[in-house]
């Protein structure tokens, strides 16, 4: 029989186990998690096409940018790490704002959103991965071309949808050697451009976060760097496979997240101490800069031949993160399954490898089909759905802070602990997401926002905001097939993170 979570279980710090879904429990320790965690966010690849277009809209400021666009980013993990301590489930933050909100959000913005977003995101880790395995291959023509291009996509994806298929333990293995390549890349990048004789000497200043000119441009780089970051998340999904799940994906989630920041700070400050923030030449405010900027400064730093490292580098760190999209998604969805809300297919486990069969190969399948369906359309096109994952970011991640307060709010006299952790930092942290995410929609609807727009509206903007408004849609469509979970979905998923008796 099943029961009721009770104020005193969650109160007592005695979480329920999640129920047996299939998955091999106890495969990854911490290490592992933390590995996913960092893998996912791709670093070599975040930072070298983002740190150039913060820096076109922030100039010098742009390690102040990193900054504070990793402060929403803190506050909400530990958003994440308590709400993982009472419902420890694969499912994260469908089930948990479907506990807070109810059905209808958690379908939305806990299951649609950040589907919708990662699936995007499959489709330029792909892109990015095949263009830099050709040029490493010493193929450059076949790097510009996008037919080309496109097909070493769809075989890189069917080779990481194999990796993840066949298990966790498999996943992390390859991400450990895939991240210790990342790390070793950027480190030895920074440390080659802070003892170039024509670096200039690093400046306190560029943290100041005081210094922006107005909050549309402090906005518009926070957005950017929500992308830098985002992703962290991902190992979360893996908890009912973590060893101490309710305990250690919330500990690698704040490691991964304080690591990151580090690592990208470290980075942007050799970056600008090297090149400057100039509009000409290699200054990072160069627009045909901007793109990629480790791939137009790591020749000069690092010479010809170790310049081919970094080329590497931001390869394994885009494949590496596609790897842990394959593992992140299939686990949501078939929690998500499991709690009625998607088709029983994605409840498939396979018998052997312990791992969500169908979800797995449906969600490479829909990202090669995505990948080709945006690259058909038009290159701008898919640049620009690159573009509006950031609004799709701070929609889920801020839905989610609020649901932690909200969940929580009768426990938030109990203790200062409970008060700081489980209400104020949450709380600013989902607000903070909200309020970016207002403010770039609306600078988004300008038709020069991006590079494609539509009867006088920016493509940025009708593919974030579109992609929930289709999402909003969808949700109306399947109301009728999935009867139940949207009239007692609080309840089923309440009973259901529970251990049966």
């Amino acid at each position: 029989m099943t029961t009721n979570p009770t104020d005193a279980t969650a109160r007592a710090g005695s979480p329920p186990a999640p129920i047996g879904k299939g998955l091999r429990g106890g495969s990854v320790g911490l290490l592992a998690a933390v590995a996913l965690g960092l893998s996912s966010v791709a670093p070599a690849y975040s930072i070298s096409v983002t740190l150039g277009f913060v820096t076109l809209v922030v100039g010098h400021l742009a390690p102040a940018a990193l900054l504070l666009g990793f402060v929403p980013i803190l506050l909400t993990a530990f958003a994440f790490r308590e709400l993982n301590r009472v419902m420890p489930d694969c499912g994260t933050t469908f089930v948990w704002t479907t506990r807070a909100f109810g059905p209808a959000v958690g379908w939305l913005s806990g299951g649609w959103v950040p589907q919708i977003a990662t699936l995007i995101a499959m489709t330029a880790l792909s892109q990015v991965g095949a263009t830099y395995l050709l040029e490493v291959l010493g193929l450059p023509a076949l790097a510009g071309d996008t037919t080309a291009v496109t097909i070493t996509s769809v075989l890189l994806l069917a080779a990481v949808t194999a990796i993840a298929y066949r298990g966790l333990q498999l996943a992390a293995s390859v991400q450990y050697v895939l991240l210790g390549l990342q790390l070793l890349a950027l480190l030895g990048f920074g440390a080659a451009a802070f003892v170039r004789a024509d670096a200039a000497t690093p400046s306190f200043a560029w943290l100041n976060p005081f210094a922006f000119g107005g909050f549309g441009p402090f906005a518009e780089a926070v957005l950017l760097c929500l992308f830098i970051y985002w992703g962290w998340d991902a190992l979360i999904t893996a908890n009912e496979e973590t060893r101490d799940g309710d305990r250690v994906p919330g500990q690698a989630a704040l490691i991964s997240t304080l690591v990151l920041l580090g690592t990208y700070l470290f980075t942007a400050f050799a970056a600008v101490s090297y090149a400057g923030t100039g509009t000409e030449g290699l200054g990072l405010g160069n627009p045909d800069n901007a793109a990629d900027i480790l791939a137009t400064l790591a020749p000069p730093v690092l010479g010809t031949a170790l310049a081919k490292l970094m080329q590497l580098a931001v390869c394994v760190s885009a494949v590496s993160a596609l790897l842990t999209c394959l593992v992140g998604s299939p686990r949501s969805a078939l929690s998500m399954g499991v709690h009625g809300a998607l088709p029983h297919a994605f409840t498939r486990i396979h018998t052997r490898h312990r791992t969500p069969s169908f979800g797995t190969v449906f969600f490479g399948a829909a990202a090669a089909a995505l990948l080709v369906l945006l690259t058909l359309v038009s290159d701008n096109f898919l640049g620009d759905a690159i573009l509006s994952i950031g609004l799709l970011i701070a929609c889920y991640y801020g839905v989610t802070a609020l649901a932690c307060v909200w969940y929580f709010r009768t426990w938030l006299r109990d203790s200062p602990r409970d008060l700081l952790l489980r209400g104020v930092m949450p709380l600013l942290g989902g607000l903070l997401m909200l309020a970016a995410f207002t403010r770039s929609a609306y600078d988004m609807v300008d038709p020069a926002y991006g590079s494609t727009s539509f009867h006088g509206v920016g493509g940025v903007f009708l593919l974030g905001v579109g992609s929930i408004a289709v999402g909003a849609l969808a949700m109306l469509i399947v109301r009728a097939r999935f009867r139940l979970f949207f009239r007692e979905g609080r309840r089923a998923v309440a009973e259901l993170t529970l251990t049966e008796d």
